[in-house]
């Protein structure tokens, strides 16, 4: 493993307009140090971190993105360390009076003959991988189902070669909660259209437990997927559920076998689909950070930006995400929107979250994080600013609500909250069929149900977490490479990923993180 090589004193600048620069330095740079820019630093300053640039006075603008991030608390003199502690958040944006689809880019030439190995659905979607899921009603049978998915991988799978692999889609919800509450319908239309993302190939078996509120034909109801009996290709009446308290199952292994019996079934169906060429327009990409640093907004974010930008010119779909992580930055995306009721649904969505974070009594800046904060974010809207960029620069296209699947193509904001796993589980509902994720601080999330592709946004990250990063951003910041290059790069691994011809590393491991839903309504 490569160790990492001293350079002389680095700072980045992001605007000229800035008055502070995150030191790039691993490490930091100690006090006394002398910039290039003949700045002395008057306080040790952690890497990512901010210096003043100017001497900043009491409630004094502090500008980096060109954008103001806080207000000095105190006088800061130039070569001070800036942090959270000497700053003042501004208040948020309000949501009237907002740029609508003001900003009319040049349309950019498409993107053509780029192609990848995918699985073709009846529905027109493509997966990436073949998998078998196994869709729950209630967390009530996550044991079973979990037992039932050890024994399928260990007994069943190796017969079916085409099968990728079997996933419980497990959670926490489906009783003991309101059901008929109005937002109820967020975690149930969530639970639904991960059953049907395009990785499954529109098989879907369900594990019941019986007595739930979360029943199998609300969670499916008739119409909602086409349903083949077992014995012939014609249309049955009935989802294909394993109920655990139906009277033919008499003890647990009772229950196993009913489980493996139906998975047959669906195996036997799955291991029969072939990869095909199709153009690269049927990505369906979600992008998302955790674990940020103030790095983000530096490297890997705006390599995820520009790689946004060739994705859409292939006619790929991209969703960004995490409601406060662009809470700040709302006129940047409606000035961007294709049409006033794009930009107008994306208000919706800002207002809703607003109303949501007041019942309980918090704002925005309950997201950030102690990491973030030791990384050399000091506020949310710093964050924000680092974070937006990942949507690059194409117009935005659609907007969709939790637990929606997508119905268009394009730049999409799909609002979610910033929890990482809450937005990846979101994002698979939408349809999502492959996963880019940035981080700073470090993080080994991962999907069973899709391929995550890993992004550090230092190379210091990179070299520590060699074997679980699958692209290094930090060589941006050292110079060794563009934010073009690392989005190239980015869309060529996305087209291997989907193909099959690579596994990330998430994969590698069989690291996967849990599928979390939002689920707003009351628990009873």
């Amino acid at each position: 493993m490569d160790q990492p090589v001293a350079r002389p004193p680095h700072t980045i600048r992001m605007h000229d307009a800035d008055n502070v620069a995150i030191v790039a330095n691993d490490g930091g740079l100690p006090a006394g140090t002398v910039l290039p820019s003949g700045l002395v630093l008057k306080d040790h300053v952690p890497q990512g971190h901010k210096v003043a640039l100017e001497d900043l006075p009491e409630g004094g603008v502090v500008r980096r993105y060109n954008v103001a991030i806080g207000y000095a608390a105190k006088a800061i003199p130039a070569g001070s360390w800036v942090h959270e502690k000497i700053l003042v958040m501004p208040g948020a944006r309000e949501l009237d009076n907002l740029p609508i689809a003001t900003v009319k880019p040049p349309a950019m030439p498409p993107l053509e003959g780029y192609t990848f190995e995918g699985f073709r659905n009846a529905d027109g979607s493509v997966g990436t991988r073949n998998i078998l899921a196994i869709t729950t009603t209630v967390q009530c049978v996550a044991g079973v189902v979990d037992f039932a998915v050890a024994r399928i991988k260990k007994e069943l799978l190796p017969l079916y070669p085409n099968v990728d692999d079997v996933v419980g889609l497990e959670h926490t919800y489906g009783c003991g909660v309101a059901i008929d509450a109005p937002d109820a319908i967020i975690p149930i239309r969530t639970v639904r259209n991960i059953s049907l993302n395009p990785n499954f190939g529109g098989e879907v078996m369900v594990v019941s437990l019986g007595c739930e509120k979360l029943q199998p034909e609300r969670l499916m109801p008739p119409g909602t997927i086409p349903i083949v009996d077992k014995r012939g290709e014609e249309e049955a009446e009935d989802l294909d559920v394993v109920c655990l308290q139906d009277n033919e199952h008499v003890g647990f292994l009772s229950m196993i076998d009913s489980v493996l019996e139906s998975a047959k079934f669906h195996l036997e169906r799955l291991n029969k689909r072939r990869r095909e060429t199709v153009p690269a327009s049927e990505l369906v990409v979600g992008v998302q950070c955790g674990g940020s640093d103030a790095f983000s907004g530096v490297t890997a974010n705006p390599a995820v930006g520009f790689c946004t930008d060739l994705l859409v010119r292939a006619g790929a779909t991209v969703m960004f995400s995490e409601v406060t992580e662009v809470r700040d930055g709302i006129d940047q995306l409606t000035s961007r929107a294709t049409t006033p009721e794009v930009a107008d649904a994306m208000i919706r969505e800002m207002a809703w979250y607003d109303a949501y974070l007041n019942k309980g009594r918090v704002d925005r800046s309950a997201n950030t994080t102690p990491g973030n904060k030791k990384g050399g974010l000091s506020n949310i809207v710093e964050k924000a600013m680092g974070s937006i960029v990942k949507s690059g620069s194409s117009p935005i296209s659609g907007v969709l609500s939790p637990g929606d699947k997508l119905k268009q193509r394009g730049l999409i904001y799909a609002a979610t909250p910033a929890s990482d796993f809450i937005c990846g589980t979101l994002q698979l509902a939408a349809g999502m069929n492959l996963h880019v994720f940035t981080t700073g601080r470090g993080t080994p999330y991962g999907l069973a149900e899709c391929p995550v592709i890993k992004v550090a946004t230092r190379s210091d990250l990179a070299r520590r977490w060699h074997d679980l990063m699958d692209i290094n951003a930090g060589r941006i910041a050292d110079g060794e490479a563009t934010i073009e290059d690392v989005g190239w790069e980015m869309f060529r691994l996305m087209l291997d990923v989907a193909s099959g011809r690579k596994q990330t590393y998430a994969e590698q491991w069989k690291l996967h993180n849990a599928l979390v839903l939002f689920n707003p309504a009351p628990v009873t």
